[in-house]
């Protein structure tokens, strides 16, 4: 749209032929992402998230409902983590009445799967203790003990030889008993050079009791206990199927989702972090909708391997038939002569030269029977090269756009500052241009993992569709992105930010549209891939 684009034009690119509706700027405020959290936290939602206390407010509006391409989740702290396993915890521990220690052994035995822990406790509680480590039926705590007339069965230093005449010992319930220096010893090997934590064992030969978090206390210095505490907190993540780590550097925060991992095959579960980034709760890559898990597996693994240097290789070189040598064309010419062998023939059909004399055009008339024409092989190869090429280039080309367009941001914030000395607009009301710079950036990197779908999709009249929704996005975001690279003129400041900010909103309802489109057609089952959606 131009600067002299009159209302209707400017309505008309806001309208929706889906809907039958116009959308405005108040109207979509949600979809150009105002919903972020100002505190950085996400506790439920989208993309955004919306808090615990405001949710039922938010859905009595209508505003932050989630769309059909958004999943619910929860974004957690450490401390957070740790609430959460204190509360699970005591929760088994009331209920069987045993040490809380112990309730947290076996909901670790168990990957903290209370529903399976209770069942397997009611079933056969003896059996379920052994397994997991724990002595049946025994309230004390282990404790430090002075003992007198004591020998290590380890270092085998007696009583005798410490000050005093006492030892400090240390036994589990199992009453295995040894010195105080080698369980630490034994302890802080396992923690620091092992990674051990949940199930750090007796020091007995074939004793398969573990050692309480009270116990490793008291054993270990503070630091050693700390880096305890943590591997427990990433095992409680690692070990849930409804927990992620956010991958971003230096993040440790965690987010929780409850999608089953069969449906990871027709949902994309795109997070954010209350860090701020994206990513995929599925396979943890980045937020890659509307694109499904095992088409980013599948496409991930087709860049990075020498799948297409191989595919290359068939539709650009033959081998020689008679000594099988790999051969590339370096002419126009169709007469071949094999360096090796010196055999002669020809790069159309891989017959004899010989037999062509000057009738070469006719070797398309080769026995169809006699094998695969090669021909044929290569021109299949070919265009095997080049549809992988297309897709390849427009999603590598998008990725680079995003790269640039973060550049932007900078730029952006010195245009803002002068917008600001210019006009008589505040900082608040120039923030549409990062607004805008945000839209844009999200927005490429949802057109890039499109072009990714789109080479597994076959052809039909639903991929012809998915292609007219790419469209009309990628060339919404192409118009947004020149507006922003333009140079401001003060003139016509106000007659720029109206622009933008109605494009902002136009861009990021078509990115809508194609996503909730998608999502529509994964739970109708209409799309169709030329591979697998095994995981």
């Amino acid at each position: 749209m131009d600067e002299d684009s009159d209302p209707s034009e400017l309505e008309a690119a806001l309208y929706d032929d889906d809907d039958d509706e116009v959308f405005d700027a108040d109207d979509l405020d949600a979809v150009a992402g105002e919903d972020d959290d100002e505190d950085g936290e996400v506790d439920i939602g989208g993309v955004g998230g919306i808090d615990d206390d405001d949710a039922f407010t938010h859905d009595i509006a209508g505003k932050n409902r989630l769309k059909n391409y958004e999943v619910e989740y929860t974004c957690l702290s450490i401390e957070g983590l740790q609430q959460q396993q204190k509360k699970d915890v005591d929760h088994i521990a009331s209920m069987f009445e045993i040490k809380d220690t112990d309730a947290a052994i076996l909901l670790r035995h168990l990957n903290w799967n209370k529903e399976r822990l209770i069942e397997k406790y009611m079933d056969n509680e003896a059996s379920l203790k052994v397994q997991a480590g724990v002595l049946d039926d025994h309230p004390k705590r282990p404790k430090i003990h002075k003992r007198k007339d004591f020998t290590c069965s380890v270092c085998f230093l007696s009583a005798e030889d410490e000050d005093g005449g006492e030892m400090e010992t240390l036994a589990l319930g199992c009453d295995h008993r040894f010195c105080k220096d080698c369980y630490q010893h034994y302890v802080e090997q396992k923690i620091r050079e092992e990674g051990e934590s949940r199930r750090v064992q007796c020091m007995q030969e074939k004793c398969k009791l573990v050692i309480d978090e009270k116990t490793i206390q008291l054993l270990v210095s503070s630091p050693i206990y700390e880096r305890y505490m943590t591997l427990l907190n990433r095992t409680y993540v690692d070990d849930s199927s409804v927990l992620r780590w956010c991958p971003a550097p230096n993040c440790e925060n965690a987010v929780e989702c409850h999608i089953s991992h069969k449906k990871f095959k027709t949902i994309v579960p795109s997070v954010r972090c209350s860090c701020g980034h994206a990513f995929c709760f599925g396979c943890s890559e980045q937020a890659h909708g509307p694109a499904v898990c095992p088409l980013v597996k599948e496409w991930l693994k087709k860049c990075k391997d020498d799948s297409e240097t191989a595919n290359w290789i068939s539709a650009n070189t033959k081998e020689c038939p008679k000594c099988n040598s790999t051969i590339e064309k370096n002419g126009g010419c169709n007469h071949m002569t094999c360096r090796k062998c010196r055999y002669e023939w020809c790069w159309i059909c891989a017959g004899p030269w010989s037999d062509h004399g000057n009738s070469w055009y006719n070797c398309n008339r080769y026995d169809e029977k006699a094998g695969v024409n090669a021909r044929d092989a290569q021109a299949k190869s070919r265009a095997q090269l080049e549809r992988y090429l297309h897709f390849f280039n427009r999603f590598a080309n998008h990725e680079q756009s995003a790269r640039l367009d973060r550049d932007l941001y900078s730029r952006t914030e010195k245009k803002m500052e002068r917008m600001q000395q210019t006009s008589d607009l505040t900082w608040i009301e120039v923030q549409f241009l990062k607004k805008a710079v945000d839209t844009v950036t999200e927005c490429r990197m949802t057109l890039k993992w499109t072009y990714c779908m789109a080479y597994y999709l076959e052809r039909n009249n639903m991929t012809d569709l998915f292609e007219d929704n790419q469209r009309d996005l990628e060339r919404a975001v192409e118009e947004l992105s020149e507006q922003l690279e333009s140079e401001i003129d003060p003139t016509t400041i106000t007659t720029l930010r109206q622009k933008v900010t109605d494009l902002t909103v136009y861009v990021a309802r078509r990115r809508e549209i194609m996503l909730s489109d998608t999502a529509q057609g994964f739970e109708e089952g209409r799309w169709e891939f030329n591979v697998g959606l095994g995981l």
